[in-house]
């Protein structure tokens, strides 16, 4: 992904032939300084490289990230290619393998380009809402040429209420969106309030409720019972008399 400040990147990447193996190679690979890529596209033959991890690393942190089109030569076979995939370690984050792909420059090319924000939205200032992105990438279709670092959204006229949406994001007609036009890119709401539950008056409720039931019952089988009793005792004096 792109960083706030561009980065000095080469553009002119050298890369070396390799034989596709497995785990154990490309580890190999690693320990030398460099790491597998596979060149592909154009309808011509996948080719297995070895690439500069740190050459990578500084495209993907250019303005333009994976987007950027630079130019490849490894071997015999040159041109322009773009990263369509990378693959990092998960702890330390080093770049292990990435993807390349083969650029026609007079050829459109779909790509998914990031939203930034920009401004400060009246409805967040004035009238104490939230700003809520929903959406941090837009599809569109252009030539490798046209392709733009990111695309901005100006919220600075959204009030309470308002959503933004892709058909309101600026582009020019060297751009196609591919991503729904309707689709909701932020919008200014309102802040949420947790309401907290009082379990302890739920429960001395509860208690409430449930103490009268065991008295009645008590009482209902006391004066179920004293008849029975009382009949026991009455029908044994009768016998004694």
């Amino acid at each position: 992904m792109a960083t706030a400040t561009a980065e000095k990147i080469d553009k002119n990447v050298e890369a070396k032939p390799r034989q596709s193996g497995g785990k154990n190679d490309a580890r190999r690979l690693r320990k030398s300084g460099l790491i597998p890529a596979v060149l592909y596209g154009a309808g011509l033959e996948p080719l297995n490289l070895a690439v500069d991890p740190k050459q990578i690393s500084r495209i993907l942190r250019s303005e333009q990230g994976h987007n950027t089109i630079f130019d490849m030569a490894a071997g015999g076979d040159s041109g322009k290619v773009m990263i369509v995939d990378w693959q990092h370690e998960p702890i330390k984050g080093a770049l292990l393998h990435v993807d390349l792909k083969r650029i026609a420059m007079d050829k459109l090319l779909q790509v998914s380009v990031p939203i930034v924000m920009k401004g400060e939205a009246p409805g967040v200032k004035l009238q104490g809402g939230v700003l809520e992105q929903m959406l941090r990438e837009v599809e569109i279709e252009c030539l490798p040429a046209a392709i733009p670092g990111h695309i901005d959204a100006d919220v600075s006229q959204m009030v309470f209420g308002q959503t933004l949406r892709v058909a309101d994001l600026p582009h020019s007609d060297k751009i196609k969106f591919i991503t729904d036009e309707n689709q909701a890119v932020a919008h200014v709401t309102a802040v949420k309030e947790i309401v907290a539950a009082t379990p302890a008056e739920g429960t001395e409720v509860a208690a409430t409720t449930a103490e009268p039931e065991v008295i009645k019952r008590g009482k209902q089988e006391t004066e179920g019972e004293a008849p029975a009793e009382g009949g026991a005792k009455a029908e044994k004096a009768e016998k004694k008399k």
